[in-house]
């Protein structure tokens, strides 16, 4: 019994921490976006665009997915964004009922341009890991995040 409530324990002080890092996170891209004069999500579209983009642009699905927001936000958001000359929407060449984002050059010299202040971020961030700790630590956050969404799939059916 004694280590259920071990167990318990651990996991609150792990959201706890998980909720603070949030928070600290969103200041960061807040601050982030400020210095390009754009908002948070506009932000963290880019930063998802540029993460997932191989070469032939990406698809606003992708980029919803991977920021777990609707796919219609994302497309009024790139839209601004192209005006703003930060992105283009393409039609694709695979099929033309949807678009490929890319960013623009002006995007990237601007995110680059951000480059020394970002390292200098990761630097104090995980200045106490190195980089065999921090795959670690990622594959075990992949782990948990994969059994978070199970979980959360399960508490919405009545199954948990």
């Amino acid at each position: 019994m004694a280590e259920k409530g071990q167990l318990d324990s651990a996991a609150m002080d792990f959201i706890w921490n998980i909720v603070e890092i949030h928070s600290q996170l969103e200041a960061i891209h807040k601050s982030w976006a400020e210095l390009l004069g754009i908002t948070e999500p506009q932000w963290l579209i880019l930063m998802a665009i540029d993460a997932l983009d191989e070469g032939r642009g990406v698809s606003g699905i992708a980029v919803a997915n991977k920021l777990r927001i609707h796919p219609a936000f994302v497309t009024n958001q790139t839209k601004r964004l192209e005006k703003m000359e930060l992105l283009v929407r393409e039609t694709s060449l695979e099929d033309a009922r949807f678009l490929q984002i890319s960013l623009t050059e002006k995007a990237r010299g601007e995110i680059m341009r951000l480059s020394n202040k970002r390292e200098a971020l990761n630097s104090t961030m995980f200045g106490g890991l190195d980089e065999e700790s921090l795959n670690y630590l990622n594959k075990r956050l992949t782990s948990i995040a994969k059994s978070s969404r199970l979980a959360s799939q399960k508490l919405s059916i009545g199954i948990l």
